[in-house]
C-alpha cells in the first residue's frame, strides 16, 4: 500500500480530470528561490500514496525526518479513508447511503463532515441555477448504466429517475445536526466535490501535526500549503485544457496555501450513438455533457475548487464567470471548443496566478 518515491525527473498526471502536478525542480517557468532564511530548519522532501475513492491520492511533504513524514502521511491518508466511508455512493454501508436509505423517513442524524459538505452543496445549487446537484444520484446511476451499455435509456427510464431529483427536498438543520430527505427513494451522490473535501481534510491533519509545506492531490483536486523550501510556490501545469499542445506548453499555475481543480471532458468521455458525453451529468438532461469544455478553478479551499470546477462545465462561459465572482477568492480559467473556434475565458485575477508563457523558438 505504501510507495514511498524517489526524487526522480518525473511528473504525478493526474488523468481523470486532466490536471499535471509538476514536482518542483522539474520546471522552469518562473520559479524564484526564496531567501535563505526562509527556512530554518532543514527539511526533506518526501511522497507517499494510497488508493482512496477510487483513484491514486499522493502525499509530497517536506518534514525534518522521514518518521515524521510517515506518521503524518498515515494520518492524514487515515481521514481521506474516514471521509471515504462517509461520503461513498459505492460502499453501501457509507453514512451517505445509509441516510439515503431512510429518504421519506424523517430527519437523521448525521456527522459534521455531512452537513459541512451539503450545506456547501446547497449553496452552490442555488447559486448555480441548479446545475450543481447532490441529489441527481438516480440519474448519475442511470448515465453509468448507459456508459457500460452502450447506449442511452429509454425516455421513460430518464423521465422516473429524474422525478427523484430535486435539492427541495433536502432539509438541513445545522444546529440539530440532521437532514431529512423528504423524497423517499432520493439518492443523493457527491461525486462532484468529495475529493476536493477529501483533500482539504488531509491538509487539515498535515498543519496540526506542524506540516506546512505540502500538495495533496487526488485525481483532478489538488491542496498545496506554503511552499517547498527555497521556493515562493508550487507549480502546477495544467493539461488537457488551454494551450496544453501548444509549443510554449500547458499554462503554469503558481500556488500557495490553495486548492485547484480541473474538470472537463479531455480524459473522461463515451462516444454513444455517434455523440460524445463526458462523464459530468447535467441534471437537466440526465446525460452526461455534451460540450467540449474544460474549467479550472482555484479556490481558498479544495471542496469549493472541485464543486465549482464541476459546476462551470454545465453553464455558458459568462454565468460561469459570475457564479465564479460571488465566491471570495476564487479564480477560473475556462476553455470551450477545442478547435479552430475556441473560445477562453478567465476571471481578472487568474492572470497572477499564471507563469509567463516561454516564446517557442523558431
Amino acid at each position: 500500500m505504501w510507495d514511498q518515491m524517489t526524487n526522480a525527473l518525473s511528473r504525478f498526471r493526474a488523468m481523470t480530470l486532466g490536471v499535471v502536478v509538476p514536482f518542483l525542480g522539474l520546471l522552469s517557468v518562473g520559479c524564484a528561490s526564496a531567501p535563505p532564511a526562509a527556512t530554518a530548519i532543514s527539511l526533506h522532501r518526501f511522497e507517499y500514496s494510497e488508493v482512496h475513492m477510487g483513484v491514486r491520492a499522493r502525499i509530497v511533504l517536506y518534514t525534518a525526518s522521514e518518521s515524521e513524514a510517515i506518521q503524518a502521511a498515515k494520518a492524514a491518508f487515515a481521514r481521506v479513508a474516514e471521509l471515504d466511508a462517509i461520503m461513498s455512493d459505492y460502499r453501501v454501508d457509507s453514512e451517505l447511503m445509509c441516510l439515503c436509505d431512510r429518504a421519506g423517513g424523517g430527519p437523521v442524524a448525521v456527522s459534521r463532515d455531512l452537513i459541512a459538505i451539503l450545506s456547501f452543496a446547497g449553496d452552490l445549487h442555488d447559486r448555480s441555477g441548479g446545475v450543481f446537484d447532490v441529489t441527481a444520484g438516480p440519474l448519475v446511476k442511470l448515465w453509468r448504466e448507459m456508459r457500460r451499455a452502450g447506449t442511452l435509456a429509454a425516455p421513460t427510464e430518464l423521465d422516473a429517475a429524474r422525478q427523484l431529483v430535486g435539492w427541495q427536498w433536502v432539509r438541513l438543520n445545522a444546529e440539530t445536526q440532521t437532514v431529512d430527505l423528504t423524497k423517499p427513494g432520493m439518492r443523493l451522490d457527491l461525486g462532484g466535490i468529495a475529493k476536493g473535501y477529501a483533500c482539504d481534510g488531509a491538509a487539515t491533519i498535515l498543519r496540526q501535526r506542524g506540516v506546512t509545506r505540502f500538495l495533496v492531490a487526488m485525481a483532478g483536486d489538488i491542496v498545496v500549503g506554503a511552499a517547498p523550501p527555497a521556493r515562493q510556490f508550487w507549480e502546477v501545469a495544467v493539461e488537457g485544457g488551454v494551450g496544453a499542445s501548444s509549443e510554449a506548453g500547458p499554462p503554469i499555475l503558481h500556488l500557495t496555501d490553495s486548492a485547484v481543480s480541473t474538470s472537463g471532458d479531455a480524459q473522461q468521455f463515451v462516444q454513444i450513438e455517434e455523440r460524445r458525453y463526458s462523464h459530468i451529468v447535467d441534471p437537466r438532461t440526465g446525460l452526461g455533457s455534451s460540450r467540449r469544455i474544460a474549467a479550472t478553478v482555484v479556490a481558498p479551499r479544495g471542496m469549493m475548487s472541485d464543486s465549482i470546477a464541476t459546476a462551470l462545465c454545465l453553464l455558458p462561459m459568462d454565468y460561469g464567470l459570475e457564479l465564479a465572482r460571488q465566491y471570495r477568492g476564487v479564480e477560473v480559467l475556462i476553455e470551450e471548443g477545442f478547435d479552430a473556434e475556441t473560445r477562453v475565458r478567465s476571471s481578472p485575477g487568474m492572470v497572477d496566478l499564471l507563469a509567463p508563457r516561454k516564446k517557442s523558438v523558431p
